[in-house]
């Protein structure tokens, strides 16, 4: 009786034990499957996160090739606006051509007009040859038959520069333009004082607001004229005695490929002879060959222009002379320098009968060469030395 009654006491106290037991299993999944699905939660945002660090970070870095191509392309309209300028000039002068030849045909038969046109033809060069002569003073008659002595006035500066008088002035002052960049004229008052060791503590000063490029620039008749540093062909007039530019002019054509392949920090090479203001470069158009034109130093205006035969590879430097330009040719490891092409613009010379003119022996190479027409000498730069060279000549 007693165990009916134990047995009927234990089975609600078991049941009970064991359905609580029960509940706690189930609780303890449910609190598992919560702690899962906050951790997938998580997972889920640290991944959120880092997408959006990496979207951010490839936002900046197409933010800054946009910024890069942007800065580009402003470079590359104003090269095409310059492009577009030469190729104006370029057609302006083709119209003239198309002009001409249109304005001399007629309705005479084919033969007729053939020779009628090689008839105009031949006068328009006559009448050309007579204008240029008389713009350029026919009776400059020299040429130069050879290079008679050097004399290294001074060592001073870096290897690029050049050094000059003024032949449009009575006064015996020297100028020198240190580097292919730079502002700054140091004026001496005679070349006395340009040799004398402390020869920088006696100079006059003239800055420029602007630096200049290459070495071609030249003083004449109180002003400097250069190439502007950071433009394709402006060629600018500045007054050394009122420090300020009087005038400016672009060069068409010029400016794309180094007058000189030996010396290809010098695009535009403006030189000075018995005739005035002069400038040498070369052009794609003409396969690399110099170009020189006549430039009126009063209105910076383009006077005539001339394609010459005389390559710029393995040229070093050139300089005209009465007219005629000589171009100095070397060796790209330096040595001895040579004038090798010359071309008279008034055909006044045979320059197949010209023999190669040696300049005397002197390892190295010029960064720049100058004529002076007053003096008949060239001055010179070569590696950093101030060179004075005398001169041969003789009649044309």
């Amino acid at each position: 009786m007693v165990v009916l009654q134990l047995r009927f006491l234990l089975v609600p106290f078991l049941t009970s034990i064991m359905g609580a037991a029960q509940y706690t299993m189930q609780d303890a999944a449910l609190m598992n499957y919560i702690d899962r699905r906050f951790l997938s939660l998580e997972k889920r945002l640290e991944k959120c996160n880092q997408d959006i660090l990496d979207y951010v970070e490839e936002f900046r870095d197409f933010s800054k090739m946009v910024l890069s191509r942007l800065a580009g392309l402003r470079n590359y309209k104003a090269e095409v606006k310059t492009e577009v300028d030469n190729l104006l000039t370029r057609i302006e002068r083709a119209q003239r051509d198309i002009d001409y030849f249109g304005s001399v045909t007629d309705s005479k038969p084919c033969i007729e007009v053939h020779e009628d046109l090689v008839k105009q033809q031949l006068f328009e060069e006559a009448e050309e040859k007579k204008k240029l002569k008389l713009m350029l003073n026919a009776s400059c008659d020299h040429m130069l038959a050879g290079i008679k002595s050097l004399k290294i006035v001074k060592k001073t500066g870096d290897k690029h520069g050049s050094w000059m008088k003024d032949p449009g002035k009575k006064h015996t002052k020297v100028y020198l333009l240190n580097g292919s960049v730079n502002n700054v004229i140091l004026e001496f008052a005679n070349i006395l004082t340009f040799m004398e060791s402390n020869h920088t503590l006696k100079a006059r000063r003239v800055t420029l607001p602007f630096p200049w490029e290459g070495t071609g620039h030249v003083i004449y008749q109180g002003f400097l004229f250069c190439h502007r540093y950071g433009s394709l062909n402006e060629i600018i007039k500045f007054s050394i005695q009122k420090r300020n530019i009087t005038d400016q002019m672009l060069l068409p054509g010029a400016g794309r490929i180094p007058a000189y392949q030996l010396s290809p920090f010098t695009k535009i090479d403006l030189a000075i002879d018995e005739q005035g203001l002069w400038a040498i470069h070369a052009e794609p158009e003409t396969g690399g060959n110099i170009v020189i034109t006549k430039i009126n130093h009063m209105t910076m205006a383009v006077e005539h222009t001339w394609d010459t035969p005389c390559n710029s590879k393995n040229a070093e430097a050139a300089f005209m002379a009465c007219n005629t330009l000589y171009v100095v040719y070397n060796f790209p490891s330096g040595g001895t320098s040579r004038v090798q092409c010359v071309y008279d613009v008034l055909d006044a010379v045979n320059t197949y009968e010209i023999p190669v003119l040696h300049f005397p022996k002197r390892q190295g190479s010029h960064s720049t060469i100058h004529y002076n027409p007053k003096e008949k000498q060239l001055f010179a730069w070569g590696d950093g030395s101030q060179i004075i060279y005398k001169l041969h000549t003789k009649q044309k």
